[in-house]
């Protein structure tokens, strides 16, 4: 390890005038490192670079870096990330290297956003966080700042993150800075969410960490940047907002089901009632997907002992969803006297998010486990994806759309919206009336009187 002092001005600590800080971030005379370079990992670091001109990437897969290196951006479906990309390592600004500890060893400031998820018990895993703390560590020099966007429990920074800093480095711990500063940014406008579509929430281990954590988040960010009490509450925040949801979209899930008795649809009543400025029903669906929502009530459920039913029985709600998307296509084949068993199903969509692609806890992988174990014959098409094994294992044959069309089908089920879809000719594919259609996304309600379709959606009653 080493733990020299370096040349280049710290922020942590400084007596330098606050805008003599801003010069030197901004000027590239503080060398910045950000740790993993993948979906929201490459965007934030090529506008750091961007920002201070002085950014090294740190990502463990070679053709990750290899790519950067040449100017090139791994990450689809982002605006403008290729331009950026190719723009900041052109003038030097950006490179990017395997070698954590290299990097660490370099830098000032350390960026780390590395994914966090939960092991098969659901529990939340920072065994990836923590490698990378320990690279850093064998660079780490008073006065640096090490700043985690990583969505984490609450408490990770003060329990986990600065005493393993401190172990590993050999610091006292007033001699570095740590925060968090919680990334808020959706795939598909990364890049104006990192740079000001909503404020930034910045939170210090000490009164230190928090100062240094706003001064560079008012350079990255043109939105207000809002200072909370500690790094703890903002683990916190980040944590609420993904619980919000998770428990919303678990509340309209549950309102969809009674869509039948009250023969009404649901998600007329929704946006309605949404009307009223302290209502803000979210949209049911064939389930909930990605990275963050499915994941996040773990942080608290699992590490805490205070009472989650709420949070529990909304994680139950929303798993469920796909086998009741399934469970749709299969009563409709039944009410039109078409036997499951050999019953052929086409299946839309197979990302968790339209235009994105990410499978994490996608719904498509329930829904076709749930056609396949009732006999139906799977066919499943998503041009956004060309990872096939998770819906091969659950049971589907995972062929092109071309292909799809020339095929015939029972039953069709949209588990996710993908543009390419609109211009699909769904009537078409029916291998005899009725073909039933189910709707997981309301992106179908045009064949909700189309002749010779049995039309099911999500919330609508029809």
């Amino acid at each position: 390890m080493s733990n020299t002092v370096r040349s280049a001005p710290a922020l942590y600590g400084s007596e330098a005038s606050t805008d003599e800080q801003r010069s030197a971030l901004t000027g590239g005379e503080i060398p910045v490192a950000v740790y993993g370079l993948g979906k929201m990992g490459l965007p934030l670091a090529s506008v750091y670079a961007d920002v201070t001109g002085n950014v090294t990437g740190m990502d463990v897969d070679p053709e990750v870096v290899e790519g950067v290196n040449a100017g090139e951006n791994h990450i689809t479906g982002e605006p403008g990330l290729s331009d950026l990309v190719g723009e900041v390592v052109d003038r030097g600004a950006f490179s990017a290297t395997t070698d954590g500890a290299a990097a660490a060893e370099a830098a000032r400031i350390h960026v780390v956003i590395v994914p966090t998820l939960v092991d098969e018990d659901s529990k939340p895993d920072l065994s990836v966080v923590e490698t990378v703390m320990e690279q850093i560590a064998s660079g780490l020099t008073p006065g640096d700042q090490v700043i985690l966007e990583s969505t984490v429990p609450p408490r990770t920074c003060r329990d986990v993150v600065a005493p393993l800093l401190a172990e590993e480095s050999g610091l006292d711990r007033e001699e570095f800075g740590v925060a968090f500063c919680p990334e808020r940014t959706a795939s598909g406008r990364a890049i104006e969410d990192i740079r000001g579509a909503y404020p930034k929430i910045v939170g210090g281990i000490d009164a230190e960490s928090t100062r240094v954590a706003e001064l560079i988040y008012g350079e990255i960010n043109s939105q207000e940047i809002i200072p909370v009490s500690d790094a703890t509450t903002a683990e916190a925040v980040k944590v609420f907002e993904g619980v919000y949801r998770d428990v919303n979209i678990a509340l309209v899930n549950e309102l969809t089901k009674h869509a039948e008795e009250l023969e009404i649809n649901v998600l007329e009543a929704i946006q309605a009632a949404n009307t009223l400025p302290f209502c803000d029903l979210h949209i049911p669906g064939a389930g909930v997907g990605g990275h963050c929502i499915p994941y996040y009530p773990h942080f608290l459920i699992q590490m805490f002992d205070a009472d989650s039913r709420l949070m529990e029985l909304s994680r139950e709600i929303n798993d469920t969803m796909p086998t009741y998307t399934a469970e749709l296509a299969l009563s409709g084949l039944t009410k039109h006297g078409k036997e499951t068993e050999g019953s052929d199903v086409l299946v839309l969509g197979l990302t968790y998010r339209a235009g994105v692609d990410e499978l994490r806890a996608t719904p498509a992988v329930g829904v076709i486990e749930r056609l396949a174990s009732a006999g139906a014959n799977v066919t499943a098409v998503d041009p956004i994806t060309d990872s096939y094994e998770p819906f091969e294992d659950a049971g589907a044959e995972v062929t092109s759309l071309d292909d799809a069309r020339e095929r015939s089908y029972d039953a069709v089920v949209l588990v996710t919206a993908q543009e390419a879809f609109e211009e699909l000719e769904i009537p078409a594919l029916a291998t005899d009336d009725p073909l039933v259609v189910v709707d997981g996304r309301q992106a179908l309600t045009e064949l909700q009187n189309e002749h010779g379709i049995y039309y099911r959606g999500i919330g609508i009653n029809a």
